[in-house]
């Protein structure tokens, strides 16, 4: 149906819509749980005097932070690209991690400047209430249930600040569990009376901050390896390997993978067979771009062809990618070899209405190239065409219709001369005239089609075709061209 395109690019649209909406949502959700758990840590570490509870306030106030610079960051990194922003906003997710490292680092230095001052100085009270206790045991509910809603949003649409928040989550509710192992052993220590049971908070508070400096450390090296537009080595080598099975690929010189928010952006340059057609150009291009998008699905994939001369190319297809480069139109190339020189002979078709002069210097400078571009040559034969640009004209007056059946007939008694030839059909005469020329300037072609036989060698289709064409120009002189289509005996079978 006609509007199916429209109907699937409105469902395109309401899908893209319906992530936009999901990142965003989970990202608010996110901000304000990490904004009541932080008030509560907080109040509850000042209150018992806990610096592990202090340092669980303070990372989560770094998890505050990082989900309000990810809720900022998902909303601005689903803008389209524009002028300025070429790759769009994806980045701002990455700038987004960057800012978060660098908070978590600060946190860590100050819990481990505390944690390490209380352990040398053996000084650590603590007032313990249920409080600490039931806020931790919150801070793992909330942290697990926001990690995993967040973990699942980030996975569907491949965003890099949601999973990052993901982490932070996480990481807390580790965290948490750590300070409340910490709290418990303070309280056992001082019911039994157990000493170095007094150092447990402060240890786990040394625990909480070596948890966030991994975390701070591994989300560092994913934010500057995308800053730095670092291509996984492991996806290129797949990449590569997909690319090198691609039929009439030569080389692959260029491969450059980047990232911008959620998506990938690849460059390629790819060497081709040179005498590969435009069509067959496509295919392996496009070939690539689904190599590309199998393994980063959405990717944006530009691709540059160069023509390289394969080592398999014979003295005919070199000397043809010559002339292809010039856009000429070559044919009945032939190459002899005279005491170990070879010589070529060639027919190329030009413009029928350029000049000899700049005809003949547009092929001299063919012969040239092919003479610099295959050494193994010695000299060459070009034979001059103009190539036709005039448009044939159906004879249709009533006084050539006796004409047009006595030159069929004198075709057929020509065509009946040689044995292979089974019969002539289809035949038709026109007229076409030179650009410029009079209306007295018409020639005669003849166009009709030859049934041979099925087994019978294309060399040999040739030469039946011309020794035909030649005998009857000579039977019948007033022709000027017999365009003669050969079919095989199977497909004239009645």
């Amino acid at each position: 149906m006609p509007t199916a395109p429209t109907d699937q690019a409105a469902q395109d649209q309401a899908e893209l819509a319906t992530r936009i909406t999901a990142k965003r949502n989970v990202a608010a959700r996110s901000v304000a749980a990490a904004l009541v758990m932080c008030l509560l840590k907080l109040v509850t570490g000042i209150f018992t005097g806990s610096i592990g509870l202090i340092s669980e306030a303070a990372h989560s106030s770094v998890d505050l932070v990082a989900s309000t610079i990810t809720y900022f960051a998902v909303s601005e990194s689903d803008k389209p690209a524009d002028d300025i922003h070429t790759y769009g906003h994806g980045r701002f997710e990455t700038l987004s991690a960057l800012i978060e490292s660098l908070i978590m680092l600060g946190s860590c230095f100050w819990i481990i400047e505390v944690a390490v001052r209380r352990i040398i100085n053996n000084h650590v009270e603590l007032h313990l209430t249920p409080w600490p206790f039931v806020v931790l045991v919150l801070s793992i509910f909330v942290d697990f249930s926001r990690s995993r809603a967040l973990r699942r949003v980030a996975i569907s649409a491949d965003s890099q600040a949601l999973a990052a928040d993901a982490v932070h989550f996480g990481t807390d509710l580790w965290s948490s569990v750590a300070v409340l192992i910490g709290l418990v052993a303070y309280w056992a220590g001082e019911r039994w009376h157990i000493a170095w049971l007094n150092l447990a908070d402060p240890i786990a508070a040394l625990i909480v901050s070596t948890i966030i400096l991994y975390v701070t450390i591994s989300l560092a090296r994913r934010t500057i390896d995308d800053l730095m537009d670092a291509a996984p080595k492991q996806t290129r080598r797949d990449l590569l390997r997909s690319l090198s099975s691609i039929e009439h690929l030569l080389t692959i010189d260029r491969v450059r993978l980047r990232r911008s928010g959620n998506r990938y952006f690849a460059d390629l340059s790819l060497g081709l067979e040179r005498n590969l057609t435009f069509q067959r150009t496509q295919k392996v291009v496009d070939d690539a771009t689904a190599a590309v998008q199998h393994l980063l699905p959405e990717a944006d994939v530009v691709i540059n062809t160069v023509p390289v001369a394969a080592n398999t190319e014979s003295i005919f297809d070199r000397v043809r990618a010559v002339a292809a480069r010039s856009n000429l139109a070559i044919h009945d190339v032939s190459v002899r070899n005279f005491n170990g020189r070879l010589a070529v002979e060639q027919h190329i078709e030009v413009d029928e209405t350029l000049p000899l002069r700049d005809a003949h210097d547009m092929v001299t400078r063919i012969e040239a190239e092919m003479l610099r571009e295959v050494p193994e040559i010695s000299s060459i034969l070009t034979h001059i065409e103009s190539e036709q640009a005039t448009i044939e004209r159906a004879a249709t007056e009533a006084a050539t219709d006796e004409r047009n059946r006595s030159l069929e007939a004198r075709l057929r008694t020509v065509a009946r001369s040689f044995p292979e030839i089974i019969d002539v059909h289809d035949v038709r005469v026109s007229r076409a005239r030179d650009s410029g020329a009079s209306p007295f300037d018409d020639r005669l072609q003849i166009s009709c089609h030859c049934t041979l036989p099925d087994v019978l060698p294309m060399s040999r289709v040739h030469q039946v075709i011309t020794a035909l064409e030649t005998a009857f120009k000579l039977d019948s002189p007033q022709v000027h061209h017999l365009l003669i289509h050969p079919e095989p005996a199977t497909d004239n079978q009645r």
